[in-house]
């Protein structure tokens, strides 16, 4: 029987009344025992209900309730009925989550907390954008057997402004999003269109939000243009994906009231890391320096020290720089240009450990064995002074090739950096030895010249002191997750989950295509991937399998809840050493300075649904700088690759459809498509299942992974598109032409005429496929 709420409610029974009372003078019940009250009530209940159960008469405890029932309201811990009555959100029939929109109209909800995804039909979609966040009511299973929502509640818009191409038709304005995932154009009523004109890209300001009956409404605010200019290329990218770059005043204003030196009070009570030579390694054009690292050896292995920025002493909760912070989740890092988390004053001035000037830091000790294992680890505030800035390349030439100009210059850390590349490779051993999978990717660096113009494209080559500095952070993070645990208190993991059945199936597929084989068990383990790359390490095509590989996983994302990491096989793992560039690492900051202040984690001032919401809105912000960096990037390629038409270039078939062949450049990494049309003079078929085209009368077969050369025939920079025409014949697997009798064995000596009723009108059974 449920209970009566008249019967009461003991406030004084709050398990976190401590941290109320911290809080607030009077303080009201937690969030989290009004969860558990509603829940055991099993049956709404009402502000009123609620006030008698926990018998409140006093006028200010009664506005404090308010409040707080209108916060959990607004966060999606709780909704409304129509009779006033509050309701527990995630539960079995209500979720919350942020939207996620398909290229047909429907979409999928991405669930706060861990669980299924939800379909979104078209008809629930009207009403909502990409990135919404929202409450929905599991109505059924669709028709692939997923549950299926029905809009409850908005809690969170994401699109205050679109970024796309104004057109007028019969008289009406409208934008279409250059956004692929926003599937709703913006009307923009006569007045409100400004100074665009037809085919211009614009931004426009949502004004009226979608519902059921209409589309959304805004008005024009800025015009880029008709083409994407050089050296617009990041505003434009910041703008679709919705990146703010501009601080606000008070953000600014905040900042500046450090100063720019470390003020002698702020060292008291802190470790004098000082005297230690401990250096930083980044990139040539790094200006953010959140980690410096120190290494000597001991009897039974090495005292590594890892030391981070200490932003968490600057960026304090319920600033406007915190709330700033939180909203950006992360810095975005463009070719060229970065849009900081933090306004630079701090980002690179007085939280960047920069050479040669104090600065306050939070030290990770860590005791490591000879085979790499983590023994043990403790973590401190400290003060230090950068002996040395170093370039992953200064390093590399140092310890590799004992460059003595270098040496000289860094005299005073040389062995001490021999000391990190010692650790560095018992660290790598014991990598391998657990299974992580080693992505050791291809990326490309773009140079530019002083106008900004894209002046080359080469890959990216990556040292062993790049591996050093990963494996150092790695290690200090498990440290980190191992602290967090071992204390109980909350705080945001990394969490990478293991790969789903479809995913690895798919997998499994492509890898067949190239003539190898993915072994795997029921539940897959990172050594059947990381035996699978050893496998293409040497292969001409190994930069596309790895990207399908690193396709089939799952995304890793913030979460409270520790759910191990798959991709580096570690059972716990939480980001801690940068904090200058990811909010989700200040939160661990917090927390870690909670514990060592001696206070009880249930006084942290994080709760569990609170770290929920922030972890998931981090996990979106980190996913839309990556989308925002690669149609950065993408516009950038094709840019250069404007030069290039009537060029030919060598690539891999990077992708089969029924309309054509995608390819991927050697080295470039840009795809381009080799329509149908544009193949022999023959009839293709498409085989889905073998990914491959074969042609009917030849047949000439083109599949995946296969090597081809091609020449540029058109690009697109505003669209970000490449078309290419083949050239010559497919090549081997090291770049050669293949020509006679190797080509008739590839071509499976297939000869006029074909199956039986396979002839047809070529051309409009092409545009038909496509």
């Amino acid at each position: 029987m449920p209970k009566d709420p008249t019967r009461g409610a003991d406030p004084a029974k709050d398990p976190y009344l401590d941290r109320e009372r911290e809080k607030y003078g009077q303080p009201v019940p937690s969030r989290e025992f009004l969860l558990e009250q509603l829940q055991q009530q099993r049956k709404p209940l009402s502000r009123k209900d609620f006030a008698e159960l926990f018998g409140l008469t006093d006028e200010d405890a009664l506005e404090g309730l308010r409040r707080r029932l209108r916060a959990m309201e607004r966060d999606g811990q709780v909704v409304r009925n129509r009779r006033g009555g509050y309701v527990v959100v995630d539960n079995e029939d209500l979720v919350r989550g942020r939207v996620r929109a398909g290229p047909d109209g429907s979409g999928m909800l991405r669930p706060d907390r861990p669980g299924d995804p939800v379909y979104l039909s078209p008809r629930e979609m009207r009403s909502l954008l990409n990135g919404d966040r929202i409450v929905v009511r599991i109505v059924g299973l669709d028709d692939q057997g997923r549950p299926a929502g029905e809009l409850v509640d908005v809690l969170e818009r994401a699109n205050e402004q679109i970024t796309g191409r104004y057109f007028e038709e019969s008289g009406i304005g409208f934008v279409v999003p250059d956004n692929k995932r926003l599937h709703q154009d913006l009307i923009i009523p006569p007045d409100y269109r400004g100074e665009a004109k037809d085919g211009q890209l614009v931004v426009a300001e949502v004004l009226s939000q979608p519902s059921r009956r209409r589309q959304p409404i805004g008005r024009v605010i800025e015009v880029f243009g008709e083409h994407i200019e050089p050296g617009s290329e990041i505003d434009v990218a910041a703008s679709v994906h919705g990146i703010p770059v501009e601080f606000p005043a008070a953000v600014l204003r905040e900042s500046r009231e450090f100063g720019e030196e470390v003020p002698e009070p702020a060292k008291a009570g802190r470790k004098d890391l000082r005297q230690l030579p401990l250096v930083t390694i980044d990139g040539a054009d790094a200006r953010d320096f959140d980690d410096a690292v120190y290494c000597e050896p001991t009897a039974t292995g090495w005292k590594l020290i890892v030391a981070i920025a200490d932003v968490a002493h600057y960026v304090r909760p319920g600033t406007a720089l915190d709330a700033e912070a939180a909203e950006r989740g992360n810095s975005v890092y463009f070719p060229r240009n970065v849009v900081p988390m933090l306004p630079e004053v701090l980002s690179n001035g007085l939280c960047s450990l920069n050479p040669k000037v104090d600065r306050l830091c939070m030290v990770c000790e860590m005791q490591i064995g000879r085979e790499g294992q983590l023994r043990r680890s403790r973590f401190y505030e400290g003060v230090m002074n950068s002996a040395a800035r170093l370039t992953y390349e200064d390093a590399d030439a140092i310890h590799h090739r004992r460059d003595p100009s270098l040496r000289r210059r860094h005299r005073g850390v040389l062995k001490h950096i021999d000391h990190l590349f010692q650790v560095y490779r018992a660290l790598r051993k014991e990598r391998e030895r657990r299974g992580a999978i080693d992505f050791d990717t291809s990326e490309s660096v773009i140079e530019f010249d002083d106008q900004g113009q894209v002046l080359a494209i080469h890959p990216a080559e990556r040292l062993d002191a790049h591996k050093l500095i990963e494996e150092c952070m790695v290690k200090a993070n498990v440290a980190t997750a191992r602290f967090l645990r071992r204390h109980r208190i909350p705080a945001l993991y990394r969490v990478h989950e293991p790969p789903s059945e479809d995913r690895l199936e798919n997998l499994r597929k492509f890898v067949a295509q190239t003539g190898l084989r993915l072994e795997v068990s029921k539940e897959p383990s990172p050594k059947d991937y990381a035996k699978l790359m050893q496998r293409v390490r040497n292969r001409p095509d190994r930069h596309l399998i790895e990207t399908v590989m690193l396709r089939s996983m799952m995304a890793a994302e913030y979460r409270p809840d520790n759910g191990g990491h798959f991709g580096l096989a570690l059972d716990a793992y939480a980001h801690f050493t940068s904090p200058i560039r990811r909010y989700p690492d200040l939160i661990v900051h917090r927390a870690i300075k909670h514990i060592l202040s001696g206070a009880k984690p249930d006084t942290f001032e994080y709760h569990e649904d609170q770290l929920i919401t922030l972890g998931e809105h981090c996990t979106m912000t980190d996913r839309r700088a990556e989308e925002a960096t690669r149609d950065a990037t993408m516009t950038l390629k094709c840019r250069y690759m404007s030069n290039q038409v009537g060029n030919e270039f060598n690539g891999v078939i990077s992708g089969v459809t029924s309309f054509g062949l995608f390819v991927e450049l050697d080295q470039l990494y840009v795809d381009g498509l080799i329509h149908i049309t544009n193949l022999e003079q023959d009839f293709f078929h498409f085989d889905p299942v073998g990914h491959r085209l074969t042609g009917e009368r030849t047949g000439k077969e083109y599949k995946l992974a296969d090597r081809i050369r091609v020449r540029v025939a058109r690009v697109d920079i505003d669209e970000r598109k490449l078309d290419f025409d083949p050239v010559a014949h497919p090549l081997g697997p090291n770049g050669e032409v293949l020509e006679g009798s190797e080509i008739k064995r590839r071509e499976g000596g297939r000869r006029r005429g074909g199956p039986p009723g396979k002839r047809g009108n070529r051309r409009g059974r092409r545009r038909r496929s496509e």
